[in-house]
């Protein structure tokens, strides 16, 4: 594939002429989500979590157009049975969908993070990462749905479409990080999109609560929208215990993951990505591989983790189970016992 076929198939044909540079330069001095006062992650158009941004489009290019090794996922990777839950839980009860999609059921409230139902997690219905296997709970089983949170606005994350059938069957509150509501409400303006900085602390019901904390991560949903939404990870307080879910992460050097430990943990649950890491020269940034992972979770000081964010769709070069076998390498080597931090499928159940 050619350097220009390739920008096409990204979306940035305007990078191919001069009047195409001139719109980005344009692009990069308006927020299009977001317009609030300047913080400390915030410069008044990029959202920032204070590392210094060493990736660009030249690294993407690289990297795409490398001669490199890549594991090719299977059409399909058989999953465990679809799971068919309960209308309500009193206790706490988690059901993984697929990729980074998650059911919690908690103290009677439903509430879904990052649901992707859609075939493909890009702007595409014809192209970019196709997955290999059906969401563990068909759409038409899951329970009334109270509460979506979301992390972040990548594809494999807030899935627009997804987002519009859950309100037009259950019109639940959906919570998301600054800029992303404009996202959503681009799509359906009656969806009860609401969006929050780092800090905030909502409570969802009388016995539950979330709280938006950061992650090394960052937003784009074409070319010239790069961190002009903010990301996030969710502290969730219940009956059970709190809960960790971190939708994308890098690790850096572990500071910000020791600081949340302190200030929010101890954890009862903690759900972690463990895919997406290969090539690390690319990935490190903003994915954390399962060795990171399992730092994470010491880190945080998780009693049980579930590892997400592999299997599903294939968005960088490791193989379909290339995480779980690294996984219990890192468990190994840690001394933690693998019982400890379970690699979820679509379809598994963990209950408390």
């Amino acid at each position: 594939m050619t350097r220009r076929k390739l920008l096409r198939l990204l979306g940035i044909p305007a990078l191919l002429g001069s009047s195409g540079l001139a719109w980005a330069s344009y692009a990069r001095t308006r927020n299009p989500y977001y317009q609030g006062p300047v913080s400390d992650h915030f410069d008044g158009v990029i959202f920032s979590d204070g590392r210094p941004v060493t990736k660009g489009l030249a690294d993407v290019l690289r990297w795409q157009l490398s001669k490199r090794e890549r594991e090719v996922f299977p059409p399909r990777y058989p999953a465990p049975p679809q799971d068919k839950p309960p209308a309500r839980v009193e206790g706490l009860r988690v059901v993984h969908l697929g990729h980074a999609s998650f059911l919690y059921q908690i103290a009677g409230l439903n509430i879904l993070v990052d649901p992707v139902y859609s075939e493909r997690a890009s702007p595409f219905a014809f192209l970019g990462p196709k997955r290999v296997n059906a969401p563990g709970v068909a759409f038409g089983d899951l329970p009334t749905i109270d509460v979506v949170l979301v992390t972040h606005n990548h594809y494999d994350h807030l899935d627009i479409e997804t987002l519009a059938l859950v309100h037009a069957r259950d019109n639940p509150r959906m919570i998301m990080p600054l800029g992303n509501d404009a996202i959503v409400k681009a799509r359906d303006g009656s969806i009860r999109a609401e969006a929050h900085d780092w800090g905030a602390r909502l409570a969802l019901s009388d016995k539950v609560a979330a709280t938006l904390v950061p992650s090394y991560h960052w937003s784009a949903r074409g070319a010239f929208d790069r961190r002009m939404a903010l990301w996030c990870s969710f502290v969730i307080e219940t009956p059970a215990g709190k809960l960790f879910h971190i939708g994308d992460t890098g690790y850096h050097d572990g500071s910000l993951y020791e600081r949340l430990g302190r200030e929010h943990g101890p954890f009862r649950l903690a759900a972690l990505p463990i895919g997406a890491y290969e090539p690390r020269w690319f990935m490190s940034d903003n994915h954390m591989n399962p060795e990171e992972a399992v730092k994470v979770m010491r880190s945080l000081r998780a009693e049980q983790a579930l590892g997400h964010h592999w299997g599903t769709f294939q968005l960088t070069d490791e193989g379909v189970d290339r995480p779980v076998a690294a996984l219990e390498v890192a468990l190994a080597e840690a001394g933690v016992p693998k019982e400890r931090f379970r690699p979820m499928q679509p379809g598994l159940v963990w209950k408390a």
